[in-house]
């Protein structure tokens, strides 16, 4: 990962929040612009948003948190849900002071963004997601049967065939290897809790929440593991639209920064 010349140093620290401490990445100067909220996917942490935190950054203050129980944040004692994980990122919001403030989120982070607006509407400016997983009841069966918690040796063993899978077929755009293997570690960690936000996401109604949203939502839809699902967001949209990438999938916050930040830029500003 390189950065473009311009882009903001990203700083590290420490807020406190209903589980313990919030670990976030920060970046950006204090400005007239909405601060941004970057979530991560689930599994992972906010060192997925490394290059965009540093590029959006160039022109407003951009906060990149760990969700309770991943990266370097602390755990809750049990799953908190998509309504608990949205609690704790507003509850962070007001003890850094930002105000009124727009939310990017990637996959299970894009729901929280959502159920961030629906708890607190007048707090959320704009919403960007990447991707929405709308699902039926019975995919959510089938797929809370797919994603089982396993043990640290089971992973282990499975990390043979998962990483080589990982680089060349799921993040395939990634241009560092080094970094996209940081990336799949980072999914790896703590794996009593890892499939908490997923599941989270999975369980989620979304398609009851979004025609309650009167915040302008931009749905950036690449050709990943949730493609097939986003666009039945379409007419669930009560002020939105879905913007397609199928040339891009997993990596392109780092292989396609720039362009990303342009587009998010673009519906953030108007």
């Amino acid at each position: 990962m390189s950065l473009t010349k311009g882009a903001s140093h990203v700083r590290r620290a420490y807020a406190p929040g209903p589980h313990g401490q919030i670990h976030y990445r920060r970046s950006g100067p204090d400005g007239t612009r909405s601060p941004l909220l970057l979530l991560h996917s689930s599994p992972g942490t906010s060192y997925l948003y490394d290059a965009f935190l540093a590029e959006m950054g160039r022109d407003r203050t951009v906060i990149a948190p760990d969700f309770p129980g991943f990266g370097m944040s602390d755990a809750p004692t049990e799953a908190p849900g998509i309504e608990g994980y949205a609690r704790a990122m507003l509850e962070l919001e007001t003890t850094l002071g930002l105000g009124v403030f727009d939310v990017m989120g990637y996959h299970a982070g894009g729901v929280v963004a959502v159920e961030m607006a629906r708890q607190e509407p007048k707090a959320v400016r704009k919403i960007v997601m990447i991707s929405a997983p709308v699902f039926t009841d019975q995919e959510r069966t089938d797929l809370n049967t797919r994603f089982s918690v396993r043990p640290p040796d089971e992973r282990a063993k499975a990390m043979e065939k998962s990483w080589p899978i990982f680089k060349t077929d799921f993040w395939r755009m990634g241009p560092d290897e080094i970094r996209t293997w940081n990336i799949y570690l980072d999914n790896q960690k703590n794996p009593e809790i890892s499939s908490w936000g997923l599941r989270a996401a999975i369980n989620y109604d979304l398609a009851a929440t979004l025609p309650e949203i009167p915040q302008p939502i931009l749905i950036l839809n690449p050709k990943d593991d949730l493609a097939a699902y986003t666009p039945r967001a379409a007419p669930l949209l009560k002020n939105g639209r879905i913007h397609d990438l199928p040339e891009w999938t997993h990596g392109m916050l780092d292989a396609k920064t720039g362009e990303i930040a342009s587009v998010v830029r673009d519906f953030l500003d108007k």
